[in-house]
């Protein structure tokens, strides 16, 4: 019944492709396409990021505006360290457009670097919680398929 509930509330689905990349021997990640303001970058889908997080260098070559904050950030292999913050005019992830959206930022270079070793595509950041409750978003490995479900 729940079920029908939340189709009935849902008013769209968007469903976009993932990119699942193996680590050779270390798990794997999904990857997925977006862009920011336009320009096409790859995000690493994380469930266990809270906050969407962009890479400082790569956001300040766009141009962005970043902000110092005053909250420490936790997790990615550290136990805190400084954080910054952006307010993205537009994030786009398929058809669905997220509009003056902040994130946070980080020096995620490490993850390129290692990326970059395994022969993998380079990423902005990461897809965090934040938007994925926010659209209730479900994870198809087997379709290798995000979708994002708008609307109440």
């Amino acid at each position: 019944m729940s079920e029908l509930l939340n189709d009935y509330y849902c008013l769209m689905t968007i469903t976009v492709p993932l990119q699942i990349i193996d680590l050779h021997g270390d798990g794997y990640h999904p990857l997925v396409e977006i862009k920011v303001n336009g320009a096409p970058y790859i995000l690493v889908l994380d469930t266990g990021a809270s906050k969407t997080a962009f890479d400082h260098d790569t956001l300040e070559q766009s141009g962005a505006l970043i902000e110092a904050s005053e909250r420490l950030s936790t997790g990615l292999g550290v136990t805190n360290m400084s954080s910054s913050t952006a307010v993205i005019n537009d994030i786009q992830i398929g058809d669905l457009h997220i509009p003056g959206f902040e994130v946070a930022v980080l020096d995620l270079s490490t993850i390129n670097v290692a990326y970059r070793q395994l022969n993998h595509p380079e990423v902005l950041g990461v897809l965090g919680g934040d938007i994925l409750v926010k659209y209730s978003a479900v994870i198809d490995y087997g379709k290798q398929t995000l979708s994002f479900h708008i609307g109440q």
